[in-house]
């Protein structure tokens, strides 16, 4: 009797928005890509979309496809450039599909499911969150906290950000990506939430919005603002024993040679670096 072969496993990770605060499309930014930010995860038949940038419109285009289709949203936090494309995420309008919304909680203790409805009220949007025809549940998660989805384990840690902020480490058959966006370094030395989340991770996801010249500039000064460097995001990849560092959340004015000029730099400073993109896909199983 012939042994049925087993499954072969798989963990990879697909960028659909890459840009932070704004949507920047345009002939400047069409190479590293324009949409804010989301990110793909998928470990075997399981999905995981990190944010709900307008990169969630394009996904949702390709997830068209697919179907009945199971999904698990894990929000950072809420502002606009990480929920602007929920709106407009055509899957979730489709009954037969299931998601499952997960975020930080908020200081006016409003329900998750209230906060993400809010962006789809009068007069901002013109259909209302509940015509959203999929089934849906929400989980608000504390900082510290971790669960499980099946074989995957998730830890969620608290980011230097407006309001409450958390990152994630996504951890199957021990591999691990760490998502670390938005957050601002310390002053001094490294911030132990984000050192928890990257330790020895196959992959860092970070925050570099800025360059060190930008982020102590006399004149513009961007300390306060709620976001790193791509100085910083080596300091963490180094101290953690990263194996391939990221660099995401790019700033609405930095432009495709801007961005290839970083990327040189950070490759300098780190080998196995590299600059999101659009579209980029990384297979860690």
């Amino acid at each position: 009797m012939k042994q049925k072969k087993s499954k072969k496993e798989s963990f990879k990770v697909t960028f659909w928005g890459v840009r932070g605060s704004i949507p920047t499309p345009g002939k400047e930014t069409c190479l590293y890509g324009g949409n804010t930010s989301c990110i793909e995860v998928t470990i075997n038949d399981t999905r995981f979309i990190l944010d709900a940038g307008s990169g969630l419109t394009r996904l949702g285009r390709e997830l068209i496809t697919h179907g009945p289709l199971t999904a698990h949203i894990l929000f950072t936090h809420f502002h606009w450039d990480h929920i602007q494309g929920l709106p407009f995420f055509i899957p979730a309008y489709i009954p037969n599909n299931e998601f499952h919304f997960y975020g930080p909680p908020n200081p006016k203790n409003k329900a998750l499911k209230q906060i993400l409805a809010g962006q789809m009220k009068p007069p901002y949007f013109p259909v209302p969150f509940d015509i959203m025809g999929s089934k849906k549940t929400y989980t608000t998660l504390e900082p510290g906290s971790q669960f499980k989805i099946g074989l995957v384990t998730i830890q969620a840690e608290r980011l230097n950000h407006s309001e409450t902020t958390i990152g994630y480490r996504i951890s199957y058959n021990d591999h691990h990506v760490a998502y670390v966006s938005d957050t601002e370094h310390p002053a001094k030395g490294l911030d132990q939430h984000v050192l928890k989340l990257a330790h020895k991770a196959d992959l860092l996801i970070y925050d570099a919005m800025y360059t060190d010249e930008q982020y102590h500039s006399a004149t513009s000064s961007k300390i306060g603002w709620g976001h790193s460097t791509w100085q910083e995001a080596i300091k963490i990849a180094t101290a953690t024993d990263t194996k391939k560092l990221v660099l995401f959340h790019h700033d609405p004015l930095h432009n495709d040679k801007t961005m290839a000029s970083i990327e040189r730099k950070a490759k300098k400073a780190f080998k196995n670096c590299l600059v999101a993109k659009e579209g980029l896909t990384l297979t860690l199983l």
